[in-house]
């Protein structure tokens, strides 16, 4: 479907605790792991920090785990300032770690564990294999990697107060409104894949949205026209009782302010024109939400201290050095290498597409159409 895409990727890889159902990504205890070949690292050191260093072969690793889990993320690698934005992260990661009490070390490793677990059984062993395989990353090395993000998710988590979890979502509180909304999209592709030009997708929404005025079946004019996933036409073009902050602007934007059992004028977003009919609204209050959604929420705001971390007193005072080889560009074919001790990119490109996509998944919603 629409979903919102609404993360950048620095927020994204600040974030990335969303990444397979509330996990997050970076290793732990790798100065005693040595290079890929199990001996001792020599190779370069490409950064310091305040009580640390960080390798060419660590910051390799690194990469490849990214890819592992994020395939389409290599033309991101193939870019100097995010190369430098996620060693920054490394560090950072690094750093909080090491610092972390026993305690909240402890829960880190326990959380890793089980999502390690959870993971296993939702894509499956052979899978979840051919998904690191893929990378050359061992499963102690990704292991390490999020008891490390754990670690220090937990410990941001700490810092969250409850008055800090009811502020952020007296702040975004809209998103936490469900509507169950019936639509019909006309695509600006059709159901067999052509391409419409915006003109005549606007043309061909008008006309529906008269036959919707005139009384005909919505249910039916789904069937005939929507460009959604079929599921979605399935069920005569409804989703019901839907968090509004799961859809694209445009569309979450009606679906919040239209009256109720009102046929609305097409509304365009990126996929194409939609004719809506909100036909149930819920807002929430801060009792109103469960444990898990409260749960997110300090997640969130976890999240956003660990932001201002990084541009702050990280960037100010932590950091001491740091001397990445940049990407150089192959005038024969366009290729890139980073420099790095084993070519992170090298094996992304056969994985892209593999289905590991998750940080913008919506299972709840039957949607066929999320990677739009």
């Amino acid at each position: 479907m629409f979903l919102s895409k609404r993360r950048s990727w620095k927020t994204l890889l600040i974030a990335l605790v969303a990444v397979m159902a509330f996990s997050a990504l970076a290793g732990c205890g790798k100065k005693s792991e040595g290079n890929a070949a199990g001996g001792e690292d020599t190779s370069k050191v490409v950064a310091t920090y305040e009580g640390g260093e960080i390798t060419e072969n660590e910051f390799d690793r690194e990469q490849r785990i990214l890819l592992a889990l994020q395939p389409e993320y290599e033309q991101f690698l193939q870019m100097d300032d995010f190369r430098e934005y996620l060693i920054k992260q490394e560090i950072a990661y690094e750093y909080l770690e090491a610092n972390a009490d026993d305690k909240i070390k402890e829960e880190g490793k326990k959380k890793a564990e089980e999502q390690l677990a959870a993971m296993k059984q939702s894509i499956g062993d052979d899978a979840f294999k051919q998904m690191l395989d893929a990378q050359k990353v061992s499963e102690a090395d990704f292991k390490n990697y999020m008891i490390r993000i754990y670690t220090v998710m937990e410990s941001e988590k700490t810092k969250v107060t409850d008055e800090d979890v009811k502020k952020e979502f007296e702040a975004t509180k809209e998103d936490y409104i469900t509507a169950s909304v019936r639509h019909i999209l006309i695509g600006f592709t059709d159901r067999e894949g052509k391409e419409r030009s915006k003109e005549d997708t606007l043309k061909l929404a008008k006309e529906v949205k008269a036959k919707l005025d005139n009384g005909e079946d919505f249910a039916t004019l789904v069937k005939e026209y929507s460009t959604d996933g079929q599921t979605n036409i399935d069920n005569g073009g409804l989703y019901a009782d839907t968090p509004v902050g799961n859809w694209v602007p445009e569309f979450k934007e009606q679906a919040i302010s239209l009256p109720l059992n009102q046929i609305s004028d097409p509304v365009e977003t990126t996929y194409g024109y939609h004719i809506m009919r909100v036909e149930k609204r819920t807002e929430k209050t801060f009792d109103d939400l469960t444990q898990e959604e409260k749960d997110l929420i300090q997640m969130s705001v976890a999240s956003q201290k660990l932001d201002e971390f990084m541009t702050g007193e990280l960037e100010k005072s932590i950091i001491k050095k740091i001397e990445l080889p940049k990407v150089e560009k192959s005038e024969d074919n366009g290729s890139t290498n980073s420099g790095t001790g084993n070519n992170a990119g090298t094996d992304a490109g056969a994985e892209n597409g593999s289905g590991t996509n998750s940080g913008t998944s919506n299972s709840s919603t039957g949607n066929t159409n999320a990677g739009k």
